[in-house]
């Protein structure tokens, strides 16, 4: 929006240059694009007439006049502008007048007649206006006058990029209130007073859209002179805010839109057949604007329309045969609120943006169409006259909006702001702003005016405290973030280390539902209670799982079916056991769960292909296990799980606790499953895995180590990880290395036995051990394998 600052100072005074007017009110969210002068810098230019005005006689197209610029003496200037005439108030450049560009005027002879000075037009003056002549000033303009000073001349024009949300400041009446609030001072408001009507003239009005036309004002006012010439005041006011003058009649509803906000529009009422109907246009309507161009209408436009024909699209254009043209004399003026959301949209559709729609789309104050009326109906009588009938309104109340009530908190303004602004000095500003403002015992409570469409929750108001407290007056702190040593046990193994180790050894993460299918679930843990679901998403997604292999299974499928045949899946999830002794009768367990399919490795030239076996998965398992560092905690033992293969399943277990399981697939569930090969599991709970022993330094030992191997027969039943432990627990601190490298069964054995070959390492970290002292540790290790399990050693 562009507006001049002598008419905003009319509204109010501040004092200041338009340059910290400008910065003012960009600094409160009013972003200035630009401020030009009104005119060129021209100088020594005055209020002249001319006296007499005849033909030049050697040139058709010039004319010499005599002017009369107030001194003693007339001046002869030649002049070639077509409206020049006798009685013309006309500005004059005098000699020595300096015009923009740097010109000057001097005295000259055109065509042997003198000419000392020049008659200028608006143009070389520097003023946006077309014509085609030189300036036709008032008959009452003072001769002698400063062009300048008569014309207000030294002034800027001031453009203002709005934001959609400020509608509000699309008028000189807003932009006074910001002013005023940001200057605390007050605004002198135009006084208005209410235009008694001469005649009884009414005109009927219809609502039949009352959604997006919830009021329409219309005011019948005859025997206008429509050729009146607008005042030059207006025409200025106009002119310096973008808008050229047409004519008195439209001259003035752009006026009261630039000063109100308030769009208007005038008919032809000579022109309108029966009432005015506020309807939907029918889709197909044809109407041509007042530009000339006809358009097609839609279903969903707004329009004014008499009764036999569209006449105007409400809030955006009028129509070419209802408006105001030379030839009328009656007039019917309309003034409506239209709802935003009825105009959006529909200007833009075909290919329009006018000021009407602009403001409307935006919000216009739904209380201000009869004040503007007014304003309106007085301007046209002063200037056109005529007899002004009384004002005709149709409305429905219950669709205006409803003034909106927000409640401010001192607190929350001051935590948002970082300032604390006195309370006192928070309600001026409100009030200023127009707001009705009460003050509760922690704040404010607001009833928001009706031209304030952008405020509806507490931070709106904060933010216009903010911004008229000024942003710039708030201290520029830098943010200060206290940072605290976040806890962090050195025994806790974070999961995602789990998965990295686990896509080191080539397995991808998988994500599955936490729902599945119950008959499947039913297969593999026929024990196990299930939690079926009321409502489930789907018949296969209707239990709860007790164990993540359904769904890695699934998957497996899934990717087997799509020529996938080597797979290494993971997952990381909970397990839901009914359990009555748990919150909500629901035992919730993290555990991680793994599967393992198909080749140890992808098919390649160097190497057999061959499928992976329990000891693969094995192998895996215990990679895990060794991010603990404390791989002695856990033990393995055979297991009996309907889900795994009776020879090939184990139980995992930490200090004697089991916590998890591994194994193969139970043959009998391949085919039910949908599975093609054999498929190994495992499942571990993530507790188990998360807490690791945090480990002692050592200094490594100087001397020398010793190896000695034994080769024991024992029962083939007998777990080869008893004798490990044993070993240890007798080998004592000098037996740094145990390692189990041969079982044998076979030729040299007994029938139920087999030979188990160990290799100790033995090393003192203080001195170098003797053989003696080898000789005996070892002994007892025979002795005490012997007694405890039969042993003996291999021949």
């Amino acid at each position: 929006m562009k507006f001049s600052k002598s008419w905003l100072d009319e509204w109010i005074h501040t004092g200041l240059n338009a340059e910290a007017l400008a910065e003012q009110i960009t600094m409160a969210g009013l972003e200035v694009d630009g401020i030009e002068p009104v005119a060129g810098d021209f100088s020594q230019v005055v209020v002249g007439e001319v006296v007499e005005c005849g033909q030049h006689p050697d040139a058709d197209k010039l004319r010499v006049t005599k002017i009369n610029v107030g001194g003693d003496e007339l001046l002869d200037i030649v002049c070639g502008a077509p409206n020049c005439r006798q009685g013309l108030k006309v500005a004059v450049a005098v000699v020595g007048a300096v015009l923009p560009g740097d010109f000057k005027i001097k005295k000259a002879k055109l065509r042997g007649q003198p000419s000392h000075g020049m008659l200028c037009s608006y143009s070389e003056l520097g003023i946006d206006v077309e014509s085609d002549g030189i300036i036709e000033l008032p008959a009452d303009a003072p001769v002698g006058t400063d062009v300048r000073e008569y014309l207000s001349l030294n002034d800027v024009i001031i453009e203002v990029d709005l934001t959609p949300n400020r509608a509000d400041c699309l008028s000189l009446a807003g932009l006074a209130r910001e002013v005023g609030v940001l200057n605390s001072k007050d605004v002198s408001w135009p006084e208005i007073t209410p235009v008694a009507a001469t005649i009884n003239d009414r005109f009927d009005i219809q609502l039949h859209a009352p959604d997006a036309c919830p009021r329409y004002l219309g005011r019948v006012v005859r025997n206008i002179n429509v050729k009146a010439e607008t005042p030059l005041w207006m025409q200025e006011k106009l002119r310096r805010s973008g808008i050229r003058s047409i004519d008195p009649v439209v001259d003035i509803t752009n006026f009261v839109l630039l000063e109100w906000g308030q769009p208007m529009h005038a008919f032809d009422l000579n022109t309108l057949n029966g009432g005015i109907q506020v309807r939907m246009a029918e889709q197909g309507e044809q109407l041509t604007l007042l530009d000339g161009n006809e358009v097609t209408l839609n279903a969903d436009t707004l329009v004014i329309a008499d009764s036999e024909r569209p006449v105007a699209m409400a809030g955006i254009f009028g129509g070419e045969a209802t408006g105001v043209n030379e030839e009328t004399r009656d007039v019917l003026l309309e003034c409506a609120f239209f709802s935003p959301l009825a105009i959006t949209g529909r200007a833009r559709s075909y290919g329009l943006h006018t000021d009407s729609s602009h403001r409307f789309e935006r919000g216009v104050d739904y209380q201000l169409q009869h004040k503007v009326m007014e304003r309106a109906t007085a301007l046209l009588l002063d200037i056109c006259g005529g007899d002004a009938g009384p004002v005709i309104e149709a409305a429905a109340e219950d669709k205006l909006p409803d003034a909106a009530t927000v409640v401010l908190r001192h607190d929350k303004l001051n935590r948002l702001i970082g300032v604390n602004i006195e309370a006192g000095k928070v309600t001026e500003m409100l009030s200023r702003l127009g707001l009705d403002v009460t003050s509760t015992a922690g704040g404010w409570s607001v009833v928001v005016p009706s031209y304030r469409f952008d405020i509806a929750i507490e931070e709106d108001l904060v933010e216009e405290v903010a911004r008229i407290y000024g942003y710039n007056n708030i201290p520029d702190v830098a943010p200060k973030a206290a940072l605290t040593m976040s806890s962090y046990r050195e025994a806790h193994l974070p999961p995602s280390r789990l998965k990295d180790a686990l896509v080191d050894l080539g397995y991808q993460e998988a994500i599955t539902y936490s729902f599945v299918d119950p008959t499947q679930q039913q297969l593999m843990f026929p024990d196990a209670e299930q939690m079926v679901l009321p409502n489930p998403i789907a018949a296969d997604m209707s239990a709860m799982r007790v164990s993540l292999w359904p769904g890695l299974v699934q998957a497996a499928v899934y990717n087997q079916n799509r020529q996938q045949t080597r797979l290494r899946l993971f997952e990381q999830g909970l397990t839901f056991v009914p359990d009555n002794t748990a919150e909500n009768g629901v035992r919730q367990t993290p555990v991680l769960a793994g599967l393992v399919l198909g080749p140890v490795v992808d098919e390649h030239w160097s190497m057999n292909s061959q499928n992976a076996d329990f000891f693969d998965l094995k192998g895996d398992v215990e990679a895990l296990l060794s991010l603990s560092a404390d791989e002695l905690a856990f033990s393995v033992e055979r297991a009996q799980l309907p889900v795994l293969h009776p020879g090939q399943s184990a139980r995992l277990q930490r200090n004697g606790e089991a916590v998890g399981h591994f194994g193969a697939l139970h043959p009998n569930l391949l085919k039910k499953l949908g599975l093609k090969s054999q498929a190994y599991l495992f499942e571990i709970e993530l507790s188990a895995l998360t807490e690791r022993r945090v480990p002692d330094v050592a200094g490594v030992s100087r001397f020398p180590a010793n190896r000695r191997d034994l080769a024991l027969v024992v029962d083939q039943n007998l777990a080869a990880a008893d004798i490990l432990d044993l070993v240890r627990k007798v080998g004592g601190n000098q037996l740094v290395g145990l390692n189990l490298f041969d079982v044998y069964q076979g030729q040299g054995i007994a029938d139920g036995k087999k030979s188990l070959a160990l290799s100790l390492v033995l090393q003192d970290t203080q001195r170098t051990l003797e053989e003696k002292e080898i000789a005996d540790t070892v002994a007892r290790i025979v002795t005490a394998v012997s007694d405890e399990f039969n042993a003996s050693l291999r021949d």
